[in-house]
């Protein structure tokens, strides 16, 4: 890993004038607002020499000076981690994640993540989403297994982008939630954003993007239930989200989940048992992976106490 310089921009207001500056420096330097908000917070973002809030309204001929810090830069190596390979043709591949690891590099994960096994078990992947993300066409949590589609050329990475876009990509889950689910299925239609007060989780928010997860009851406990979703859009957390605001969340989720009756579980029990989507080649595509031995011990802890 490799550090890029730190770069320095200084501008002024001339057009934009109203504009709250989270957005106008977003726009400016073709960062994210994420981006732009963590430089702001640590007062790398100055107006007239003053560090000021993200939704400071721009005056004409205000000066902005705004410092890039240093960012890693990845340098990929192939790791000779296990990987369990579904299926594997010239176009694509189908793996099945162990819970544990992190798909892609990022902060405090610079090593030992899913893209790493991905150099050392195919000679082709895709760079279609980003260098630093080669094959990646969707992501799974670092806790949660299952299925998952990986891109060995640009051409499949787009199709494969496409269809999740268009929604053509068919993805189940199994969970084990706290408490008892009256409805045997339905449709949870909550948009989602970034929490108000937390920036580090997801919520369900007004004004947030447009989320679809379908549930259904695969077996009830006394204080617990196994169930089935299906996504519809793909928004980060969705599935913890959207259980957690039911009232339900997923035993084991350290983050959305109860301090207490977790089965003793060691991480959320959430798994991707289920993908099907069409070839590039037109050939219909189907897989199911049940979870693992782990998953099953915290059912069955469930079903006893019923």
């Amino acid at each position: 890993m490799t550090l890029k310089p730190a770069e320095t921009h200084v501008f002024s207001v001339i057009e934009g004038a109203g504009t709250r500056l989270d957005l106008y420096v977003s726009e400016k330097l073709e960062l994210s607002r994420s981006q732009v908000k963590r430089l702001i917070d640590r007062e790398l973002v100055l107006v007239n020499g003053e560090p000021v809030k993200a939704g400071f309204k721009l005056r004409a001929g205000d000066e902005i000076r705004v410092t890039v810090e240093p960012e890693p830069e990845m340098d990929l190596e192939p790791q000779p981690i296990p990987l369990e390979i579904i299926y594997e043709d010239e176009e694509l591949a189908v793996i099945n994640k162990p819970k544990g690891l992190v798909v892609h590099p990022g902060a405090g994960n610079w090593s030992g993540t899913l893209v790493h096994a991905l150099l050392y078990h195919f000679d082709d992947l895709s760079e279609g989403g980003s260098p630093e993300r080669p094959g990646i066409v969707h992501r799974l949590d670092k806790d949660t297994s299952g299925l998952m589609v990986v891109a060995k050329t640009d051409r499949c990475h787009a199709y494969l982008s496409d269809l999740l876009q268009q929604r053509q990509m068919d993805k189940h889950y199994l969970a084990l939630v706290h408490g008892l689910m009256r409805t045997d299925e339905g449709l949870i239609d909550r948009p989602i954003g970034r929490h108000p007060k937390d920036r580090k989780k997801m919520a369900v928010v007004a004004g947030g993007r447009e989320a679809q997860t379908i549930f259904s009851v695969e077996e009830r406990f006394k204080r617990y239930t196994l169930v089935r979703l299906r996504l519809l859009t793909g928004r980060t957390h969705q599935i913890r989200v959207h259980l957690a605001s039911m009232g339900h969340p997923i035993v084991g989720d350290p983050v959305y989940g109860l301090k207490t009756g977790n089965l003793g579980a060691t991480t959320q029990m959430l798994h991707a048992c289920y993908l099907a989507f069409q070839h590039p080649n037109g050939q219909p595509l189907e897989f199911t992976s049940p979870p693992g031995p782990e998953f099953w011990e915290v059912v069955e802890k469930a079903r006893r106490i019923s």
